[in-house]
């Protein structure tokens, strides 16, 4: 058997470097000798050998939940099987072809991370040297030079000790060193199509973030204090949380992300005034009471995304944008979808369009007398939308005579990180479960999405909930976000093989709805459409080319944040920015379109009701819910947005 001992020496041998590895040696003899001294410094229990443990049993345990073959043999670049790795990460690419490997660029990117290394361990050891210096001569503590730092918006390391505490700074730099390094072997592969390299980045980056040393008690500068503070009842508190969490149904990928305790739909969440004036089996159709004595004639109709609740427009009383557009003199009609259960499994676009939409039309016309209104179509409400309006183009339909868009795709070639999970492996292995369920269930697709945000979405939840032995705060969107609905089996399989798989919805005649091929381009009415600078889920390269899609005379406006607060923003909060471009250009990409635009402070609400207010006729008498030919059902928001998943 081999020692420990012949095998360094060998690698000195192997490698032609012996004075590299003699001085990590030194390093590293030296570090031992002052850990122990910083250990008695920072909270008196730790001792020198528990210190040294605890720094191994992270760095093992961050290589190790690496595949295994990139720890292996990532020192040997002509042993590197790259498509073992790409395998164990992806769980298969199929046939694709064999990616490229630069062992050149391997190698240096192996040698950097040696470099780094080096630099490191010398770095922390003349920092603890000056840490305790400072301590016996009365001066500041500094942690020495860095040799790798996070990014400026990356707040997981915003704790002063990952910065002037030696030992954390070493585990900081060790951990974005070893991320650099995985970021690196994947970025040097070549070879791969678009589709697969997304997969790897994507997957990479979830085994990364997993990793952060901010998510383990023992490497957290801030739950040690916390645990030192209470004597470990943030521990204790924080495995209570867990249970509780367990038996509500929540978990690791879908930790809770508000104190639930306190928000009630219907008392402090989706409380503005209005009635259900109409229902079927699909939906509930809200009428919302005027707070004007006049309101422009053609109505306003809002399709929100079926896969949501519709009170995302109607969270609280300061930020409702369903309020703020009653308040601007408009009858607002919004169409609160079913939570489908598995009596929905075959219900289709086509059933969503005509007892949706359609019927949402119809009932508006009883409700007001107007046959013509404007609408708007949030995310996946505004794909259908989309499609719903070629279809009415097609058969010269022309009840929507304007229509605004929020965060909705329509061609789907740059959706984004959601197309990892939308190749047809990943679909046939999805469709059995779904088929057998009759739904995909809300928890999965809340999983979905809260991978796309991983460090705000799921750690920053785990850390505060099981590590630190926190409530998490109350917090209204983050309640709704967690509020989801099922999605029919039918809907999703057509909805992602023909969306996000084959893209047909931007494609002349591609997409079939109510047995008719539909055409975007004869879609000639006016049209705003929305998209998030940051938006994760609708990316605003994939919003934006939209632009060339439509037959008509479109506005494209682009807004800070991303996916929600880049909708939810308004005027009175002062937040964020958007961007308008007014000059008379045809643009294909956005990256174009945003030199030319325009930045404007705040809200971009205003924007879009001075566009929309010069469509929707002039003023007439309020409408009030009940007073039309449809009598109120029941006061908003109705029973169906109650019912939780």
């Amino acid at each position: 058997m081999t020692s420990n001992k012949d095998t360094k020496e060998a690698n000195k041998n192997k490698y032609g470097n012996a004075e590299f590895f003699e001085s990590v040696e030194k390093m590293g003899a030296d570090f031992t000798e002052n850990v122990s001294k910083f250990a008695e410094q920072w909270n008196g229990q730790w001792k020198n050998d528990q210190w040294n443990e605890q720094l191994a049993n992270w760095y093992n345990s961050w290589i190790n939940e690496l595949p295994e073959s990139f720890t292996q043999n990532a020192a040997k670049p002509t042993a590197f099987n790259l498509r073992k790795n790409l395998d164990d990460i992806v769980g298969g690419i199929g046939n694709a072809a064999l990616p490229k490997i630069d062992t050149a660029k391997i190698l240096e990117a192996q040698f950097e991370l040696w470099q780094n290394y080096q630099k490191l361990w010398m770095n922390t050891t003349l920092g603890l040297m000056h840490w305790f210096g400072a301590e016996s001569e009365g001066e500041d503590k500094e942690s020495g030079l860095e040799v790798i730092k996070p990014d400026a918006e990356d707040y997981r390391f915003k704790d002063p000790e990952w910065s002037s505490n030696p030992v954390f700074s070493f585990i900081k730099q060790s951990y974005l060193l070893n991320s650099q390094w995985l970021r690196q072997m994947v970025d040097q592969t070549e070879g791969m199509d678009d589709a697969i390299r997304m997969k790897i980045e994507f997957y990479s980056r979830m085994i990364v973030d997993a990793m952060s040393p901010t998510n383990f008690a023992l490497t957290n500068p801030t739950v040690l204090r916390e645990m030192k503070e209470t004597g470990g009842q943030n521990i204790i508190q924080g495995i209570t949380n867990f249970l509780e969490d367990q038996q509500a149904g929540f978990d690791y990928m879908r930790p809770r992300h508000t104190d639930n305790s306190t928000l009630k739909v219907g008392e402090n969440l989706a409380s503005a005034k209005g009635s259900v004036v109409y229902q079927n089996q699909m939906m509930q159709l809200l009428q919302f009471a005027p707070t004007t004595e006049a309101v422009y004639k053609k109505p306003l109709m809002i399709v929100p995304p079926w896969i949501n609740k519709f009170y995302i427009l109607d969270l609280r009383e300061d930020n409702s944008f369903i309020r703020w557009a009653v308040e601007q003199g408009y009858t607002v009609f919004v169409i609160s979808w079913v939570n489908p259960d598995e009596t929905y499994a075959d219900k289709s676009f086509d059933d969503y369009v005509k007892e949706g939409i359609f019927a949402a039309l119809d009932a508006i016309e009883k409700a007001t007398g107007e046959k013509q209104v404007s609408a708007i179509g949030y995310c996946i409400g505004g794909t259908m939308l989309a499609a719903a309006l070629a279809y009415m183009a097609a058969n010269e339909d022309n009840r929507i005579t304007a229509v605004t868009y929020f965060a909705a795709q329509v061609d789907f070639e740059k959706a984004g990180e959601l197309l990892v999970f939308t190749d047809e492996q990943q679909i046939s292995q999805l469709e059995p479960k779904v088929r057998e369920q009759g739904f995909l269930d809300g928890a999965s697709m809340a999983a979905t999405f809260n991978s796309l945000r991983a460090n705000d979405l799921i750690w920053n939840f785990v850390i505060n909930n099981y590590l630190m032995g926190k409530e998490p705060p109350v917090f209204d969107l983050l309640y709704w976000n967690a509020d989801s609905t099922r999605f029919p089996a039918q809907l999703l399989l057509d909805y992602l093989r023909n969306m996000y798989q084959h893209n047909k919805l931007s494609q002349p005649g591609g997409f079939t709805l109510l047995g008719e091929p539909v055409d975007l381009g004869k879609i000639k009415i006016p049209t705003y459409i929305q998209a998030g600078k940051e938006d994760h889920i609708a990316p605003p390269e994939s919003v934006f080319k939209a632009v060339n899609l439509y037959g008509g005379p479109v506005k494209f406006m682009l807004a800070g944040s991303g996916h929600i607060a880049g909708v939810i923003n308004p005027p009175s909060a002062k937040k964020y920015q958007h961007w308008t471009n007014t000059k008379k250009k045809s643009y294909t990409e956005l990256e174009d379109w945003f030199a030319d635009a325009k930045q404007h402070p705040g809200s971009w609400w205003e924007d879009w009701n001075k566009w929309l207010s010069k469509k929707s006729g002039d003023k007439v008498t309020a409408r009030v819910p009940g007073k039309g030919k449809l009598k109120i059902i029941e006061a908003a928001p109705g029973n169906y947005v109650k019912v939780r998943s």
